[in-house]
């Protein structure tokens, strides 16, 4: 079963998500930005740790397993809010 590594930043509109997003295009780093985050992981960067496929959301399990490493994606709504989120490592 695939597993996947990723950090992500939770919030509650689509407009900071893409705020935020910007930040880290104009050189912000992707774990500062993180503090921002409404998720517990803020605290840690963002950093969700080592997943399986199916264990989070079907949204976010799409973008997970499907999407380039080491890039940002979003904003990615959820029932949770909207993700900016970066996929660090990926294994089948």
């Amino acid at each position: 079963m695939p597993k996947a590594s990723a950090r992500h930043i939770l919030v509650d509109t689509e407009e900071q998500c893409s705020e935020l997003k910007q930040e880290i295009l104009n050189g912000a780093k992707f774990e500062d930005v993180a503090k921002h985050s409404s998720c517990p992981s803020g605290a840690q960067g963002g950093a969700l740790g080592n997943f399986s496929q199916g264990q989070m959301v079907p949204e976010f399990d799409q973008v997970v397993f499907n999407d380039a490493l080491n890039v940002v994606h979003g904003p990615i709504k959820t029932q949770f809010g909207y993700h900016l989120l970066e996929i660090t490592e990926r294994s089948e």
